[in-house]
């Protein structure tokens, strides 16, 4: 107990001093986290990011991305993609993340509940702790669901509804359906629709061809610029913003296995150079179109667990 207390007091006063003016700072404490979690999930998914060992020891108090074992970023979109190969039950696939760092906070939650209770605390005074714990998390399902719409507003170019996040859900609810069912490159995909016109499909084709089905694409794009037109998006501008948040590089498996068979002959010049090119991931870096595209055939064999 007294270790625990020394831990918490020391997260408080060095990162969250905030919660210290709390009348529950151990509370505003478990919220704080919760809030940060919440943005970190949103995050991830927005750019399609698969942490692979999402346990409790490997989650950052601090909303920070740690401790990645076998990690990886979408190629094909898939809302069930497995990124760790010995995660055989899909416990964390990528579209279970946001639900497992939420049961992760209960579990942080009922390790800090102690700092609530009274040595020989009643049961009246346990039901009232387990409350305020709860109350603590309550926050992160409308804080995840704000910030998910907020990155995937920014990646498609919208403002804020007058109706709400709710009026734009359709939109992208049928946007995932396709990209799922037709299994398009994500990095890609946002990358491309950036430069489509607002006005007509003429520019469409980089990001059309990621398509098998291209009529199911010329019907969603139309839905889109419907949306654009009614906000009345100017092109360049829009351009503009979305390549500030969809990223043309990221650490792909292909990529970083290739880095890793050089490194092992001794040839470190390729994990240079890639470090080089993700630390500018929104550039264009013409010299590095390679780095951007489709991955190759063989990047489909590549397997992470825990072991690798």
């Amino acid at each position: 107990m007294t270790a625990l207390r020394e831990l918490a007091d020391f997260v408080i006063d060095n990162f969250m001093p905030a919660c210290r003016e709390s009348a529950q700072p151990y509370q505003a404490l478990l919220r704080e986290v919760s809030l940060r979690t919440a943005d970190l999930m949103a995050h991830w998914q927005a750019v399609g990011f698969c942490h692979g060992v999402m346990n409790t020891d490997n989650m950052s108090i601090l909303g920070l991305t740690i401790d990645y074992g076998p990690f990886g970023f979408l190629d094909a979109f898939d809302a069930n993609h497995i990124c760790n190969h010995s995660d055989t039950q899909g416990r964390y696939a990528y579209s279970q993340q946001p639900q497992v760092a939420f049961w992760n906070l209960h579990c942080l939650a009922q390790a800090l509940l102690p700092l609530w209770l009274q040595p020989g605390a009643d049961e009246a005074a346990r039901e009232a702790a387990v409350a305020q714990a709860r109350e603590a998390l309550d926050p992160f399902r409308d804080r995840y669901a704000s910030e998910f719409f907020r990155h995937y507003r920014a990646k498609l170019g919208l403002h804020r509804p007058a109706g709400g996040d709710k009026e734009d859900e359709p939109l992208l609810t049928s946007l995932f359906q396709l990209m799922h069912e037709q299994r398009v490159d994500y990095t890609l995909f946002w990358r491309n629709l950036a430069h489509i016109s607002s006005h007509d499909g003429a520019g469409d084709a980089p990001v059309r061809d990621l398509f098998l089905d291209r009529a199911a694409w010329d019907a969603w794009a139309e839905r889109y610029r419907n949306r654009l037109r009614a906000e009345q998006s100017d092109d360049h501008t829009r351009r503009t913003a979305m390549l500030a948040v969809n990223p043309k590089y990221v650490l792909r498996n292909h990529l970083a296995e290739t880095a890793i068979r050089r490194a092992r002959e001794k040839d470190f010049s390729e994990v240079d150079r890639l470090l080089a090119v993700l630390s500018r991931p929104f550039d264009e870096q013409p010299e590095a179109q390679a780095y951007a595209a489709l991955p190759p055939d063989w990047a489909g064999s590549l397997e992470v667990s825990c072991s690798s």
